[in-house]
């Protein structure tokens, strides 16, 4: 059995149909989880009621870890924490191997213009701590022996009908509302930014190499990296409009948090925006073979299929 904690999710859902490569065996967890293979085994649960993990976990021999929180820091500091240690003590109580999908806040900030799993680990942000926080208790927890587990982070991501992507929600959504596509402090720094099928795929695959365990993996992104201003233009390309663009300053993104809450939530992690962003996956891309899907492949991908 294989059990995704969250796959409902961006991740989840995808990665279901990803697994079914590996298992007919495998376990839908979240509040309303619908079958995504014919075979799937349905468990609805509020993962906030951590009471209920253990119950979920049990049987399972692979467990991927994939909810997301409201992006909120209380939320993340009152639920997160409590989650992943009933989580590692579910999977060691039954002998099951975790794989935990996170992202790459814990770095220190002059890690940004170039990530690898050897970054510093030092986060400036309030949410980076608590990112840091439910990766030690992991890794921790492999080291003592009592855990067999990996890491798979990614970078920011994007993908068709991803509803938590900043790229979708504010280049694509707004330029399907004939909206300005966003951008946030400057445009003209490079973003890495991972395919979610690649995530899911490379995910899948993580999780059932015997010799991927306990260490830390970035997913596969494409290494040539473009800033804002061209992925804004792949999209406006791919959905026929006029190429541009309106950069959010800083005074403007702490203006509207007065009025929208996840706005209010952006600020701290503005240093992502105002420097380039470079996600390593070569780690990855030395192990396996694996074809990562292109900047100009996914943007067309996804203007194709979301909201089919």
């Amino acid at each position: 059995m294989q059990t995704i904690l969250g796959a409902n999710g961006t991740i989840g859902s995808v990665l279901a149909k990803e697994l079914k490569n590996y298992t007919d065996k495998i376990r839908l967890v979240s509040r309303n989880p619908k079958k995504v293979n014919e075979t799937d085994e349905l468990f609805p649960c509020d993962l906030s009621d951590v009471s209920r993990v253990d119950k979920a976990i049990e049987g399972s021999e692979v467990v991927y870890l994939l909810v997301g929180f409201e992006y909120n820091i209380k939320v993340w500091r009152h639920k997160w924490p409590k989650l992943m240690r009933a989580t590692i003590d579910a999977c060691c109580r039954y002998n099951a191997k975790l794989v935990f999908f996170d992202n790459v806040y814990m770095y220190d900030i002059n890690a940004i213009p170039h990530m690898t799993e050897e970054s510093v680990v030092n986060p400036v942000s309030k949410k980076g701590v608590v990112r840091k926080e439910i990766a030690d208790m992991l890794l921790n927890e492999v080291k003592s022996g009592k855990l067999t587990g990996l890491i798979a982070r990614s970078a920011d991501f994007y993908g068709p009908n991803n509803e938590r992507s900043f790229l979708n929600e504010v280049v694509y959504n707004n330029i399907k509302k004939g909206k300005k596509p966003n951008w946030f402090i400057d445009a003209d720094k490079k973003h890495s930014f991972t395919y979610t099928p690649d995530a899911a795929r490379a995910t899948a695959l993580l999780g059932n190499t015997s010799d991927a365990y306990n260490q830390v993996w970035h997913l596969p992104t494409d290494k040539n990296t473009l800033t804002g201003r061209e992925m804004v233009t792949l999209f406006a390309k791919e959905m026929k409009v006029a190429n541009s663009i309106f950069v959010l300053p800083m005074w403007l993104l702490k203006v509207l948090g007065l009025f929208i809450p996840i706005m209010k939530e952006m600020p701290e992690m503005m240093y992502q925006y105002d420097r380039d962003y470079f996600f390593d996956s070569a780690k990855f891309d030395k192990r396996f073979n694996f074809k990562i899907t292109s900047y100009a492949e996914g943007v067309k991908f996804t203007v194709e299929q979301t909201n089919k």
